[in-house]
């Protein structure tokens, strides 16, 4: 049983000038693990975010017979090609903790490997929406019991004859996207993605990368992705760099502190994963991005960031670009002067918690209105929050990023919080309170 942790938080944070590193990229780490376990031979990767998440999807292949070991900060993964695993019971259960990307990604490939599998995750993961892994998986010819099952735990049966599909995406999951693509590594024919809404790219930037047969083309709003399966993959080199929607909350501090500045260096900055930038640049932030060079076809570089007076935030489309960064730009929306909306969200609903409900429940304690809808968000915010007679209390069980943004409030403002289930941000970003105290931060952890 995982140790239960609080912080609390009473001061507010000093002006600060820090030049820092940020752990690996969470998404990227997954998806190098799974589809190295598909590859010909032993893959290394460097920089791997051991965050809880990534664990679990390490410990999930392991139990499926994949050789994985860590030496001198490089994981080797020794892959035997598609559709390798190696079970020994005709239901293997794996637990994938609080990783939905570890989860749904996984079943792409297991939906292709002649076997039952039982999965399940914590409390807060089975409490989520699997149908968007179940419905297309279905279609190529996966089972899923017990019938019409919603949420984990859940048992899929691969097929070994799957069938190659064309699939719709219209939510703009890159989940959703790249767990067909993965179940498409081992299916004969050509499956196809229409991207009718565009979303993060790193699984077809690194399919790419080890010459597995993908095309993607661009249109007018979309792309059409097509994959050509049951290609022999070798193994490869790789590594992770600093992920941006970690680095997302200590911007967002840097910004809504006086006087301050910060730079990150090493960061990923794949397009699909700085709109969340560009939005800050269109509301007055300063925001530069130096040294861009392009590694494994991944854009990497340095973000300084310093103190800003912004205006307030309009979000209507694109959604999905930014969809793990929107808590943390809730809290920038809170503490910036003027009415700022957010349309198009509901896709928050279905993460660790329901995000629009509880950073409501946050900023209502904070005293700034708000409003929302099962679609939308009105935040009413203003830069100056008297602290006194404040105080708030943050609930939220297995919701990491609702409690990193409870935090930056909190630090920005001098607002006393106390801030419950914090070991949460395990799941993602362990060594958040540490960069937090680094820069100057003053947090108690109990």
């Amino acid at each position: 049983m995982k140790k239960k942790t609080s912080v609390l938080i009473k001061k507010k944070i000093k002006k600060f000038n820090k030049k820092i590193n940020i752990p690996g990229d969470k998404s990227c780490s997954i998806r190098a693990v799974l589809v190295a376990s598909q590859c010909i031979g032993v893959s290394k990767i460097k920089n791997l975010l051991e965050s809880e998440d990534v664990m679990d999807c390490v410990k999930a292949l392991k139990l499926l017979g994949v050789k994985i070991i860590k030496k001198n900060n490089i994981f080797k993964i020794f892959g035997n090609g598609l559709n390798s695993f190696k079970v020994k019971k005709k239901l293997t259960k794996i637990y994938i903790g609080n990783s939905g990307t570890s989860a749904r990604l996984l079943s792409g490939l297991l939906s292709t490997f002649p076997s039952k599998f039982y999965l399940y995750g914590d409390k807060s993961m089975n409490k989520r929406d699997f149908t968007r892994v179940t419905e297309p998986l279905e279609n190529i010819g996966a089972f899923f019991y017990p019938n019409n099952k919603r949420t984990l735990p859940i048992t899929i049966e691969g097929t070994s004859m799957p069938l190659a599909q064309t699939h719709f995406e219209k939510k703009g999951s890159a989940q959703i996207k790249s767990l067909i693509l993965l179940s498409a590594l081992s299916t004969p024919g050509t499956t196809t993605v229409v991207e009718e809404k565009i979303s993060r790219n790193h699984t077809e930037l690194l399919l790419k990368k080890i010459n597995a047969d993908i095309k993607i083309k661009k249109m007018k709003g979309r792309n059409l992705i097509t994959l050509k399966g049951q290609k022999n993959l070798f193994s490869f080199n790789y590594t992770v760099f600093s992920d941006p929607s970690s680095a997302a909350f200590l911007i967002a501090l840097a910004l809504l502190t006086p006087g301050s500045k910060l730079t990150i260096h090493n960061v990923l900055c794949n397009e699909t994963r700085i709109f969340y930038l560009k939005i800050l640049k269109k509301i007055n932030a300063n925001i530069k991005i130096k040294n861009l060079k392009k590694i494994s076809g991944e854009l990497v570089g340095s973000i300084t960031v310093s103190a800003s007076k912004l205006k307030p935030i309009i979000i209507s489309k694109d959604v999905g670009k930014l969809i793990d960064e929107l808590p943390i730009l809730f809290i920038i929306a809170s503490l910036t002067n003027g009415v700022s909306r957010f349309k198009n969200i509901g896709d928050l609903k279905h993460k660790e918690s329901n995000r629009i409900l509880e950073t409501k429940k946050v900023l209502d304690q904070a005293g700034i209105k708000s409003r929302v809808n099962a679609n939308s968000m009105i935040i009413y915010g203003k830069n100056k929050i008297n602290a006194k007679n404040k105080s708030i209390l943050v609930q939220t069980k297995g919701d990491h990023r609702i409690c990193m943004s409870s935090m930056i409030l909190s630090l920005a403002t001098g607002i006393k919080t106390k801030i419950n289930n914090f070991e949460t941000v395990n799941t993602s970003f362990p060594e958040f309170s540490s960069i937090i105290k680094n820069i100057g931060g003053k947090i108690a952890i109990k």
